[in-house]
Parts: C-alpha cells; structure tokens; sequence
C-alpha cells in the first residue's frame, strides 16, 4: 500500500507544477487548440488554448512508477512485493506512452496545419491497431516465471488471458492466443476512442478517467491481497493473475497525475489534453481491464465512455438510413450544449453518471468474492 500512495502522491505533484511550466512552452510554441467550424459556436472562445497537456501526465504516471518502485525496495518482503520492474508494467505504460505517442502525431499535425482535421481517420485507426497487436502479443506470449524461497515457480500467468473475463476469467469462453489478441485490438478500439470522444468540455474526460482508474486502483489492489501467488495466503478463494500490485500502482499513479492535470484543467480550461492524453488514458485503461481480467465489466466501469460513443454511432445510423438526427449534435455532451445547459452543468452530472458506473462496477465485483467466499 506504502508503494501505491507514493505513487500517487508524485504523480499528483509532478502534473500538478509541470502543467503550468507546458502551458508556458505550448503557448511559446504557438500548439493552441484549432476548433472545428461545425461545433458549438461557444467554443470558439477556446481556439488558442494550449492543447496536447497529455504529455504532462504520461510522464508523471511514468515518473511516479519508478518513485513506487523506490519505495518498494524498502518492504520486508521483497518477493511478494514485486520489486523488480515486470512485463505487466511494460505492457501498460507502454500502452499509455504509445497510444498517446499515435495522439501526439495527430495533435502535431492539428497544430502545424492550424486546423481540426490532424492525422485522417485511416491513419489514426492504423496506430491503434498496431499498438493494440504488439502489446496484445507481449501480454500472452510472456508467463511470469515467480519463484518462491525454494526456487519452485508459483506463478505462470501471462499479463493477458486466452478467456474471456467479467469479475474473473469466464472458463466457458476461452479462445486463441491470436483471438485474444484481435479481441484486446478491439477493447484498445474501442477505449481510446470512447476517451476521445468524451474530450469534449473542460475537465469532462479528464475527471471521468479518475474516477476509472481509482477504481481499477482499488480493484487490482484487492486482487494483490487476495492473490493466488502469495504463499501467506491460505484462503482457498483468490485471483489468478499476474502482478496485481504494478496494476494497482500504474492506476493509482495515473490516477493521480490526472487529478493534478485537472487543477487546470477544468472549466475554464488553460491547458486541453487533447489526442495525446486521451488516447493514453484510452490505451492505460484497456490495459488495465484485460491485466485485472475484467474485459466484459470495463462497458460498466467506463459506462459514460460507452454512452457517449454509442450518442455518435446513434446519429450516424440514424443520419445514414433516415436522413434525420436522433440529437442536436454527437458527442452526447454537445447535444445538451445546444439545449441550453451550461458547461459545468454538463460535466458535474456527466461525472455523476461516471461516478454510478464505478460503484455499480466495483460493488459487483466486491459482491462476487463475497458470493464465493460465504
């Protein structure tokens, strides 16, 4: 616990005084924010504001992993503490640095072109179809080799699964390596994208991503004090999977970094996170779902992501076979714009519906042990 409350804590303090030093650098370097023609016309006043602050929070999520680390060393029982960096770290920061690197080019491109278009839809697709692939092959192809004091492997866990998941691995829906992988393409699809696309009102994806990630925080750590690779740990009920404590680490620094970020953040906004930060979050929490092996519980856990994304596949269908709008305008978030409601009105009860979204997630997977362990 020692090591994921200092993480946190870095992570906080790293954003926290390193945005207002790349608000600084953004606006020195011209890197305002293009706003599209067609939005809402009370966004214009936000054309110029410094956009890709994601860089800001990767790199304290990463920073503060190696602080966690640090103090992990000073644990007793260096084993079971996970000292040593894992593969597990590697597949979800790397997830997070490279799907953010494929927003970063995107943001980059907004920015030297001075317009919305940035990196086309093909291209953006492409980059995170291939980041999903080469961390999907690295979380199922590399076991955990964990040893306990007699030198016995007590953990062959691969940071993914070949099962597809909801609280736990379902055994009744297991598939191929190579079908797991396609199927994490998809979640990493579907995640960023759903992150993306709730970037729409100051602080609105930024505070949602917090609330995810505290909770995949607070899920991975049950899991460490429940894990079925600790030899001190006799219950019968428990979780097979790989590195418990890095995921919990990692979401709590992210965590974090995110609330730092959204100091300023949130409305009126002096620094935007732009493609960079949202798909990051959007790569992070698609890895977090699959190494916590809760693929089919994260629609719950991200259930504002999953409602604003469907408000835009709704209007294009809609658009597409009748010629009629189901709203005003997609994202969700933009429709109640148009209707009259005020920003913060949209994103404080935007965040309640996020809020809902994890306490029905983390109370049924707390209600699951508990079903298990009576």
């Amino acid at each position: 616990m020692r090591a994921v409350i200092v993480a946190v804590g870095v992570a906080f303090i790293v954003s926290l005084f390193c945005t207002p030093i790349a608000i600084k650098v953004f606006t020195r370097l011209k890197a305002g924010q293009p706003i599209r023609a067609e939005g809402p016309a009370m966004h214009q006043t936000k054309k110029g504001t410094p956009t890709m602050g994601g860089v800001v929070f990767i790199l304290a999520t990463v920073i503060a992993y190696v602080a966690g680390h640090l103090a992990l060393t000073t644990l007793p029982d260096a084993q079971i503490a996970q000292v040593e960096p894992t593969i597990t770290a590697l597949v979800l920061l790397g997830l997070m640095v490279f799907s953010g690197a494929v927003g970063f080019l995107d943001d980059f491109l907004k920015v030297r072109k001075r317009n919305s278009a940035g990196l086309n839809k093909r291209g953006k697709l492409l980059g995170q179809i291939l980041v999903g692939a080469v961390f999907g092959v690295v979380a199922l192809y590399f076991p955990s080799t964990m040893t306990d004091a007699t030198g016995k492997v007590t953990n062959t866990e691969t940071v993914g699964s070949t099962t597809l998941s909801f609280i736990r691995d379902i055994d009744a829906l297991e598939v191929s390596k190579i079908g797991a992988v396609i199927i994490f393409i998809f979640v990493v699809m579907g995640a960023t994208n759903g992150v993306n696309l709730t970037d729409g009102l100051d602080g609105l994806a930024t505070g949602a991503s917090v609330m995810v990630l505290a909770a995949y925080a607070l899920i991975a750590f049950w899991q460490y004090r429940h894990w079925c690779a600790d030899p001190s740990y006799t219950q019968s009920y428990c979780y097979a999977v790989r590195d418990p404590l890095e995921i919990a680490l990692i979401a709590g620094a992210a965590a974090g970094a995110c609330v730092g970020f959204l100091w300023w953040n949130t409305s009126p906004a002096r620094i935007f996170m732009g493609d960079t930060g949202a798909l990051g979050l959007g790569g992070l929490i698609a890895g977090m779902a699959m190494s916590t092996r809760t693929i089919l519980l994260l629609p719950i856990i991200g259930g504002l992501f999953v409602i604003i994304t469907m408000s835009v596949v709704i209007q294009i269908i809609s658009f597409r076979t009748t010629g009629k709008r189901v709203f005003r305008m997609s994202p969700l978030q933009h429709h109640f714009e148009l209707a009259g409601w005020s920003e913060v009105n949209i994103v404080v009860r935007f965040w309640i519906i996020a809020g809902i979204g994890v306490a029905i997630a983390l109370g049924l997977f707390y209600s699951e042990f508990l079903a298990n362990m009576t």
